[in-house]
């Protein structure tokens, strides 16, 4: 579509990190005049249900940021019963999912589809770490958008241990619908923090997008990974299997949360998921239910090597 592609190029054309770090300024403004107005119209603009809100009370949140990780009550968000459920991390719309492809052009390199006529590789996703990449080759993903109007919190599909994180610093452009349709390589051009947990299924990676206006993402081991959207450069922080140091999160847990809405890629290795029959790109999802099951022992489940343990 025209307009589309117009907005596309408007994108491009905006300084993301300097609107992102206005942005972060106005979310956390504590004036209440601002604040309770930013909430009331946020609320009546995306149509957010307040009934699901551990508080209902505007006066409970200092900022607008608040406001948008806030937690929910309990019970709201059951998770599945089958312990072999592979959980949707969180609520929002399974924008693609589906096995990782071949893209027959250079030998070991695989795809990720991101919306009609693009993909993107797994490779450029993951910052460019081989090592990581190929533990997940033809393993599968499931991307869930996150609008506005939904729970901002991230939860643990399975247990798992926390083995790297990893900060690739990109651009901010809008994650919706319209941009995945006309920005090539969109996930992967845009600044991300990659997780990546050993679990029972083999390696499981989960992939937080950052976007405009995403003043930050955070993690529960590490606080804010990039405070203010500012510029960074790419690094990553190993974690061992035991010791003090050890990050290890059951399955339904929180493990990080957006400030704002965005965008969360679920990847796994070879045989690892078997998708739920009646999931389609477009289905609207909540945090908790099972997108499919975990099959014990992916592809991917060998030695994690020496690159992702410390002391």
């Amino acid at each position: 579509m025209l307009s589309d592609r117009l907005f596309a190029l408007l994108l491009r054309c905006l300084p993301h990190h300097l609107l992102s770090r206005i942005w972060w300024r106005v979310v956390r403004s504590r004036r209440i005049w601002l604040k309770n107005r930013l909430i009331r119209w946020v609320i009546n603009r995306y149509q957010v249900d307040l009934q699901e809100a551990e508080s209902a009370n505007l006066q409970d949140y200092p900022n607008l940021n608040a406001f948008f990780v806030r937690a929910l009550k309990p019970g709201v968000r059951p998770v599945a019963k089958d312990p072999a459920a592979a959980l949707s991390p969180a609520d929002g719309t399974v924008s693609q999912f589906g096995s990782l492809v071949s893209d027959g052009v250079e030998k070991g390199s695989y795809r990720l589809v991101q919306a009609k006529d693009h993909s993107f590789t797994l490779l450029d996703l993951l910052g460019g770490d081989q090592q990581m990449a190929r533990r997940f080759h033809g393993g599968e993903f499931c991307t869930i958008y996150l609008s506005p109007r939904d729970y901002h919190r991230l939860h643990m599909p399975i247990s798992g241990r926390l083995t790297r994180m990893i900060h690739v610093p990109g651009r901010l452009f809008s994650v919706q619908e319209s941009t995945a349709r006309t920005i090539p390589r969109l996930y992967a051009r845009n600044e991300r923090v990659v997780n990546l947990f050993e679990t029972d299924a083999g390696p499981v990676a989960m992939v937080l997008v950052g976007a405009i206006f995403v003043s930050s993402i955070e993690t529960v081991w590490h606080g804010v990974v990039n405070l203010y959207g500012e510029r960074s450069p790419l690094w990553h922080v190993d974690y061992p299997m035991e010791g003090c140091r050890a990050v290890s999160i059951e399955r339904g847990e929180e493990m990080g949360r957006f400030n704002m809405g965005s965008t969360v890629i679920l990847v796994a290795a070879k045989g690892a998921i078997e998708w739920q029959g009646d999931l389609t790109a477009g289905t609207p999802v909540r945090m908790g239910e099972a997108l499919g099951r975990w099959q014990s022992g992916g592809v991917g489940s060998g030695d994690i090597g020496p690159g992702y343990q410390t002391q």
